[in-house]
């Protein structure tokens, strides 16, 4: 798709191949994908056609497939949409393509000219929006692929999170702990590359989509169960885990601000893409 790969997709790429064997052994991330997909699954009823926005390597688009969804999975990473190829053509998915986030309105050109019809809805797990700078081409693309009435469901890093303070303080990490506080672009490293995440507000959530897309909800996604920053220490106590991804679901609502992520739920409005 492009010539020369993005920071982020270098990193990505980097570490591709060990991807699910490293975050799919870990309660905490098992527990907050849980929380995705339950909400997921009642945003969107079966037959519906998804678009996935940063999609890695296939996990929650599988999982949806094999739910009766049709997901077109999308992600800036070659190395991520080879892998997760492998898994879905198998369950009869779309072939994966790979496009930035910021691409969408390519993806958008393509299927205008082959006359495919929009999308019911889009949905963007674990941050992968927290590596785009700038969300305003992607809510133009996706206003663009997405019919009205269709529902977003974004999955962004909070900006409050409590479990990540308690986490890197006691690792003695104040930078880590109050980083997601920085409104710049902000350094991060994967796989040996180095690359820059955005921390966005709500404010910037609802700012960026707008007049697009209308803001529904939020859910707080690991209020309580700890970040990925407390593993592999955390899964050594299943049990702990588990209690605390019950409590995640009675504080989900209220407490959504205080989440590792938050899922933003936003509605496609009849405003025109100009």
């Amino acid at each position: 798709m492009q010539q020369q790969l993005s920071p982020a997709a270098l990193a990505f790429d980097a570490v591709a191949e060990r991807f699910d064997a490293r975050y799919g052994e870990w309660k905490s991330v098992s527990a907050q994908r849980r929380a995705v997909r339950s909400k997921l699954a009642r945003m969107f009823p079966r037959c519906s056609r998804l678009l996935e926005v940063g999609g890695g390597t296939g996990e929650d688009a599988l999982w949806l497939t094999e739910q009766g969804r049709e997901v077109l999975l999308t992600d800036v990473s070659p190395s991520m949409v080879r892998i997760a190829a492998d898994k879905l053509l198998r369950a009869g998915a779309p072939q994966p393509l790979v496009y930035g986030a910021e691409q969408l309105d390519l993806l958008a050109d393509r299927r205008a000219v082959g006359g495919a019809p929009p999308f019911d809805g889009a949905f963007s797990n674990f941050a992968g929006l927290n590596c785009v700078t700038d969300l305003r081409p992607v809510a133009h693309g996706l206003a663009r692929l997405v019919r009205p009435g269709g529902q977003l469901a974004l999955v962004i890093f909070g900006t409050l999170a409590v479990g990540e303070w308690v986490v890197q303080l006691s690792k003695r990490s104040a930078k880590n702990a109050f980083r997601r506080f920085d409104r710049g672009d902000v350094h991060a490293r994967l796989g040996g590359q180095d690359f820059t995440v955005r921390y966005h507000r709500a404010s910037d959530v609802r700012q960026a989509f707008a007049p697009w897309f209308e803001p529904v909800s939020r859910t707080g996604i690991g209020v309580f169960v700890p970040p990925s920053a407390a593993e592999p220490a955390i899964s050594r106590y299943p049990r702990i885990v588990d209690t605390l991804e019950r409590l995640d679901r009675l504080v989900a609502r209220p407490f959504a601000a205080l989440g590792d992520h938050v899922l933003y739920q936003l509605e496609r409005t009849a405003a025109p893409v100009e």
